[in-house]
């Protein structure tokens, strides 16, 4: 998952109303970027893990699935449980804040992520390491959205962009080092060092947690919507295991039954969300027409982009026969790609509106993507690192359009939610993506004998491409192109590039 995906940034925006502001004839103090410095690096080093995380695994797959003698593409449960867990349960963040304080929450999303991380490393099979990573998305949901509701309650509101900034460039670090990382751990040493390298990261999170994490609580917190959390998490559950079992064969009963219920339940919180004060997921949010086309368009989006690295690492490793270092040196690029043009990104919105600048680059996307097809075995290195650093660059300016529409018509007081929902939309889309792009590859896998891993990449990034573009029309429904109402908030929705 690359760093600018991350858009989770509940009771962020009231920046205005922040008990750090001070009076503007106040005496000089100290800076409160500097008297919370420990409280910039815990909260980055959260980012930076989380970060890692998502990124090292994709280039171990090939040799992680020969350890636990399954196919590569079996792989994907591992990656979409993950994704699935940090969609159910980042919702839950603002109300543990509110409940048991942030110090509390932020350090037992700290030992959960380790722990999860030690059960990954010591996995001796499929569904052990499955279990082991919804451990570890447990931890995770809670690190980035925690981490940014403190800084946003700390920093004195001019001088928060330039603390999230320190805080966003160490979650970009992690997206570039990961598949570099996680390509020399496997070459040179074993897998298990993907996973166990979090546990003394977590340690010295754990101390700085102690020493500089403020405690932010209410006294009374609003009661928590247990049964539409239940609802919500086993809608979500049960539309991956559709995802999971299509193409199966032998699985229509169940897929069906999968279905049903996921119908069923939605169903039940749709009905249920009308009727409660603090829903976990404010529908009526959807209303506002930004806010949908936001949501609807991330969806398709995502859906055609999410698993384009892991296929690409297979493409690399098994159809190439790159080496796990070489392939995770390709994903670099695309970094680079993203920071290029993340300085540019505000501008374009401001000069050609989101409906346009949407439309233009979703189609960009599409064809980018669908161009992939054109890589062979005798594909020169250089341009493959062409291809993947136009792909960073033309996605990075894809999510932030899209992270920012999310909030340019709503009030700050429901800020909050649509972050909330945004952030959940993004992560259940993603596992879908990734479940969709190893469908289609396994797909595509049998109809060659020949290369059978450069044919299947290459039709399924063509299809991946075609589901991609559907977007664009979903980006046609806008009509207000507005850009964010501040660079404050623009920066609030982008920060995690």
């Amino acid at each position: 998952m690359p760093a600018d995906d991350v858009i989770d940034t509940p009771k962020a925006l009231d920046v205005h109303a922040l008990p750090t502001d001070k009076p503007a004839l106040a005496p000089a103090g100290p800076s409160s970027k500097a008297r919370y410095r420990g409280l910039i690096w815990l909260v980055a080093a959260g980012f930076f893990m989380q970060a890692l995380d998502s990124t090292i695994v994709n280039t171990a797959v090939p040799s992680i699935a020969n350890a636990l003698d399954v196919t590569p593409l079996s792989m994907r449960t591992a990656l979409t449980s993950y994704v699935l867990t940090l969609a159910i349960f980042i919702p839950m963040s603002p109300w543990l804040c509110d409940r048991f304080g942030t110090r509390k929450v932020y350090g037992g999303a700290i030992l959960v992520f380790a722990l999860g991380s030690l059960l990954c490393g010591i996995a001796q099979s499929l569904p052990q390491l499955v279990a082991a990573r919804i451990v570890q998305g447990l931890g995770g949901a809670a690190l980035m959205p925690v981490g940014r509701y403190v800084l946003v309650r700390s920093i004195d509101r001019r001088e928060f962009v330039s603390a999230m900034s320190t805080v966003a460039t160490f979650g970009l670090l992690g997206s570039v080092f990961g598949p570099l990382l996680g390509g020399a751990i496997v070459e040179f040493t074993h897998w298990r060092l993907i996973f166990l390298i979090n546990v003394p990261v977590g340690l010295v999170g754990l101390w700085l947690n102690r020493r500089e994490m403020p405690e932010f609580r209410l006294d009374r917190a609003n009661p928590f919507d247990t049964l539409g959390f239940l609802l919500f998490a086993g809608t979500s559950a049960l539309c991956l295991l559709v995802a999971e079992t299509l193409g199966g064969h032998g699985e229509a009963v169940w897929i069906a039954a999968c279905a049903a219920g996921a119908a069923v339940l939605g169903t039940l919180y749709v009905r249920h969300s009308r009727r409660v004060a603090f829903p976990v997921s404010d529908l009526s949010l959807l209303k506002v027409r930004s806010v949908w086309v936001s949501l609807a368009g991330n969806l398709f989006t995502r859906l055609g982009v999410s698993g384009m690295y892991l296929l690409l690492v297979l493409f690399l490793q098994i159809g190439c026969g790159w080496s796990p270092l070489v392939a995770g040196l390709m994903m670099v690029p695309q970094a680079l790609g993203s920071i290029t043009v993340k300085p540019f990104i505000h501008r374009l919105i401001t000069a050609f509106g989101y409906r346009r600048l949407l439309l233009g680059n979703t189609i960009l996307v599409s064809l980018v993507l669908c161009s992939f097809a054109l890589l062979d075995t005798d594909t020169p290195t250089w341009i493959i690192a062409s291809f993947v650093y136009v792909y960073g660059a033309v996605m990075s300016v894809q999510y932030t359009s899209m992270n920012t529409l999310a909030y340019v018509d709503v009030d700050v007081k429901q800020a909050s939610m649509a972050s909330s929902m945004a952030s959940t939309a993004q992560y259940l889309s993603m596992s879908f993506g990734i479940a969709l792009a190893t469908l289609l590859m396994a797909g595509f896998l049998g109809a060659s004998d020949k290369h059978p891993y450069i044919w299947a990449f290459r039709w399924s990034v063509i299809v991946l491409g075609l589901i991609t573009l559907a977007a664009s029309w979903v980006f046609s429904r806008l009509r207000d192109t507005r850009v964010p109402r501040t660079a404050t908030e623009a920066k609030l929705a982008t920060a995690d590039e």
